[in-house]
């Protein structure tokens, strides 16, 4: 965007564009987000960051009525695929926190000197401050929706020290710790209290609430796609929330999530969590908006795709519609092999026994008994639990070790080409998988799995072409027509994806315009959404 395109988005209070920029003022000295309720300041008074990171370099605070770190994340760190982008992500995920700028640049293949260069040119400002500025979010957002005490908040939100929390704080909002919690008329989130969940111990960090900002429209249709695939003792989905055991840098942490209020998502998405250590909870956080594509930009994408004669009526009964991500790149890989040509319950029966090798909980929520296993279990138990070709075992067995001992490496540092290139030449991995995987751990908005079953399943049933029954000639004239349609639709064919998954479980729109689509016969992937929905999750989906 141009400086004009920005100034009319300030001028017209889009919501829409909240977290994608800030608005700095000269003549006043702070930084707003574009749906600040403030008169519109002149142009000549106006200059626009693309991180509140660059705001604060340049000598702005925070604006105390619009609250611009309260508001989603931008949706370009998915979109791209470049150092910036990819700085953002290990950025959020806490990096510079646990190794310092040295461990970021080390993990993105540049010298510190390099990446400073790079990020103050492309974002105004330098990972340690973009760091800082994540963590004074996290401080607002914990200060404004809980009554934890101030010295809590300071480690939470993955401050150091006391004096550098109130230091940072003061400089951002120009108020004190204390005075930002007692703003609660400018909060947006209300306030909370830590109580401990009910039946449980005592974990370090018990019972805290929280609301996470999101874009509307939100589509809730993601829980169902969880609660299909969750383990029991690892995870628990319904279509009225999701949860689950993770392990985090500092310890095991467990959080419970409930679908968005309403279509227009006034309240964000509500989080319930705990944490065996404080300085996880950024971490955690991170993790949950990743997995629920909170930063996503819904307007685009459904703007995209009602531009295609097909996916418009998708678009229009499925408002908001998000992409599912993953809390653990290390699991997402090793669920995606073992799932490959197999159905949804397969592949849940496989990994549930699989998953009774996890090392058990500490924080003893009820009905969660343990994690996920981590790499070196899977590759000491995979021959004896799993069943199947001996090829595929084997090919999970390797993989599993060489993520155990560092060979193989993935995150959200990676790009499409990289993941390719590391993964592509490991026995069992094919095109599918990478994909895939890009698709769910780097949130890669552009992803076309032509060769998926049930995607062929969903567009047979959304145009009546290519069905079980069509020769090799029509199968193959579809696969052209469908590549064709998703080409149309870039860079979103991610969730275009995510559309036709839907249509070949057999969901309904829930539109009142909307044509009801027949059920496609089940594929041989795992990835369609959960085959019987309850008469709750037609309403939800």
């Amino acid at each position: 965007m141009d400086f004009w395109q920005q100034y009319r988005a300030i001028d017209a209070r889009d919501v829409r564009f909240d977290g994608q920029f800030v608005t700095a003022v000269s003549s006043t000295g702070i930084y707003c987000r574009p749906s600040c309720p403030a008169r519109t300041p002149k142009p000549a008074n106006v200059r626009f960051y693309r991180t509140s990171a660059a705001a604060h370099e340049a000598g702005y605070r925070a604006c105390k009525r619009c609250l611009p770190e309260a508001v989603p994340g931008t949706p370009e760190w998915n979109l791209r695929s470049d150092v910036a982008a990819r700085s953002m992500r290990l950025i959020a995920d806490g990096e510079v926190d646990r190794s310092g700028v040295v461990g970021l640049a080390g993990k993105l293949g540049y010298s510190t000197r390099q990446l400073n260069r790079i990020l103050r040119e492309e974002l105004g400002a330098g990972p340690l401050a973009l760091a800082r500025a994540t963590r004074a979010q996290t401080a607002r957002t914990l200060l404004t929706a809980t009554s934890m005490k101030l010295s809590d908040v300071a480690f939470a939100a993955g401050f150091s020290s006391i004096r550098q929390f109130n230091d940072t704080v003061q400089e951002v909002f120009d108020l004190t710790p204390s005075q930002l919690r007692g703003a609660d008329s400018l909060s947006r989130a209300p306030r909370r209290s830590v109580d401990r969940p009910t039946g449980a111990a005592a974990p370090a960090f018990p019972g805290l609430t929280l609301t996470l900002p999101v874009r509307a429209p939100y589509d809730n249709g993601i829980f169902g796609f969880l609660a299909a695939r969750a383990l029991p003792g690892v995870e628990r989905g319904t279509d009225g929330s999701y949860a689950r055991l993770v392990q985090l840098p500092g310890g095991q942490g467990w959080f419970r999530a409930f679908p968005v209020a309403g279509t227009d998502a006034p309240g964000g998405l509500r989080v319930e969590l705990s944490l065996e250590s404080l300085s996880d909870l950024p971490v955690l956080l991170s993790r949950v908006r990743r997995l629920f594509d909170l930063d996503a930009d819904p307007t685009a994408v459904d703007a995209a795709l009602s531009g295609s004669a097909l996916f418009a009526p998708l678009a229009a009964a499925v408002p908001g519609i998000r992409l599912p991500g993953a809390v653990d790149p290390a699991e997402l890989l090793i669920r995606a092999m073992i799932g490959q040509q197999i159905t949804v319950s397969a592949a849940r029966t496989a990994l549930t026994s699989l998953a009774e090798a996890g090392t058990p909980s500490v924080l003893s929520q009820p009905g969660f008994e343990r994690l996920f296993p981590n790499p070196a279990q899977i590759a000491e138990i995979a021959g004896s639990v799993l069943r199947g070709p001996a090829r595929r075992i084997e090919a999970v067995r390797r993989t599993a070790e060489g993520l155990a001992d560092g060979s193989i490496r993935l995150g959200v540092e990676d790009d499409l080409q990289s993941l390719a290139d590391r993964l592509l030449p490991l026995p069992g991995i094919g095109p599918w998988t990478v994909n895939y995987v890009a698709m769910r751990v780097l949130g890669a908005t552009d992803i076309h799995l032509g060769n998926d079953a049930a995607i062929r399943n969903g567009w047979a049933a959304l145009t009546g072409a290519g069905g079980p029954a069509a020769g090799p000639a029509t199968r193959a004239e579809t696969a052209a027509a469908l590549s064709d349609a998703m080409s149309a639709v870039s860079p979103w064919r991610s969730y275009a994806t995510m559309h036709l998954w839907r249509v070949a479980s057999g969901i309904p729109a829930r539109a009142s315009g909307a044509r009801r689509v027949r059920a496609a016969r089940p594929g041989s992937s795992p990835d369609a959404f959960t085959p019987a929905p309850s008469k709750e999750s037609k309403d939800n989906q």
